[in-house]
């Protein structure tokens, strides 16, 4: 019996609810698998857990799934399927933040040249104080490592051991609320200016 034939007979036994058939065509073809999604992708730990969620896929499917006449063609066109779906939705998750990223530094460098200028007004400096009394301690202490002592964010992570998401998130939402309270006095003072 050739391996193909042997592959056929797992995925007809697959078909049918067979697991072990699963476990075999797995060891048959992983290798081989492995071997063409790094030339598609050459990110081993990508590339292996795809291999790996193409098999828990055929396993979820197999009731929908219909027989295949040449198996490892039909597991390496999933595969490379699967590889570049994975790298799609990871370059919309980079451009995503990227995009995030330059939007809020475009905000907090015009916002963060308005905070050192406000604070060396009297009057204005007590309104920031009082704004800042309405955020969270958390926010209160992201803000201030984020325009007062000038950290990144992926300084501000790494010092609070939260994720840089999560410091652009906790961020965004106090200049949301500074903004809010401080908004008719930030547009005074740029007229000043």
């Amino acid at each position: 019996m050739s391996v193909e034939e042997e592959n056929r007979d797992f995925w007809s036994k697959i078909l049918e609810g067979d697991k072990q058939s699963l476990f075999d065509l797995y060891n048959n073809t992983y290798f081989h698998l492995l071997r063409f999604g790094l030339k598609v992708c050459a990110d081993n730990d990508l590339v292996a857990d795809c291999v790996n969620q193409l098999f828990l896929n055929i396993w979820d499917r197999r009731e929908r799934l219909q027989p295949v006449k040449n198996v490892r063609a039909y597991l390496f066109t999933s595969l490379r399927r699967n590889i570049l779906d994975q790298l799609s939705y990871q370059s919309k998750i980079d451009l995503a933040v990227s995009n995030m990223q330059a939007a809020d530094q475009e905000t907090e460098l015009s916002y963060e040249e308005i905070l050192i200028r406000v604070q060396h007004d009297e009057e204005v400096r007590k309104k920031l104080n009082t704004a800042l009394k309405k955020l969270s301690p958390k926010q209160i202490e992201f803000v201030k490592l984020k325009f007062f002592e000038g950290l990144s964010y992926e300084q501000i992570a790494s010092s609070t051991t939260q994720s840089i998401k999560t410091c652009y998130n906790v961020i965004h939402d106090a200049v949301k609320t500074l903004k809010r309270d401080l908004l008719p006095e930030i547009d005074k003072k740029k007229r000043e200016f």
